[in-house]
C-alpha cells in the first residue's frame, strides 16, 4: 500500500513540473532546446516578438509560424524558422491571462491577442 501511495506521489509531483515548464509566468516563457512553438514569421526587425503554444496570428496581425527552439539563452532564445535562426526575447511585455485551463502560452512586445483569441494583458 505504501509503495503506490509513493508512486502516485511521484506522478502527481511529475505531471506539476512538466505543466510549470510550459506555463508564462509574469510575461516568462519557459523553453527548452527542441520544442516546438508559433512564432512571428516576419523579420527580424519586426518589434512584436510574439511567441505562442498555439496557432493564430501574430499582435502585429500576420500568422504564426512553426519555430524550433534551437539555443536558449538569458533572456532569449534561438528559434529556427524555415532553416533559418531568429532571436526571441523570452519576456514579454503583454502575455495571455486567460486562465490555468488555457494552454495557447503567449507572449508579446505588443498588445494584440492571444493564440487563443482573447486579448493580452500588460505584464505588471
Amino acid at each position: 500500500m505504501k509503495k503506490w501511495f509513493v508512486l502516485l506521489l511521484a506522478l502527481v509531483a511529475l505531471g506539476m513540473a512538466g505543466l510549470a515548464i510550459a506555463a508564462v509566468e509574469k510575461g516568462k516563457i519557459t523553453l527548452k532546446v527542441g520544442d516546438e512553438v508559433n512564432v512571428c514569421g516576419c523579420s527580424e526587425g519586426c518589434p512584436c516578438d510574439t511567441i505562442s503554444g498555439k496557432e493564430g496570428k501574430c499582435s502585429c496581425g500576420k500568422p504564426l509560424v512553426k519555430g524550433k527552439v534551437t539555443k536558449v539563452e538569458e533572456g532569449t532564445a534561438m528559434i529556427e524558422i524555415n532553416g533559418k535562426e531568429r532571436p526571441f526575447k523570452t519576456t514579454g511585455k503583454y502575455q495571455c491571462m486567460c486562465g490555468a485551463k488555457c494552454k495557447c502560452d503567449t507572449i508579446s512586445q505588443k498588445p494584440g491577442k492571444c493564440g487563443c483569441g482573447m486579448d493580452m494583458q500588460e505584464v505588471k
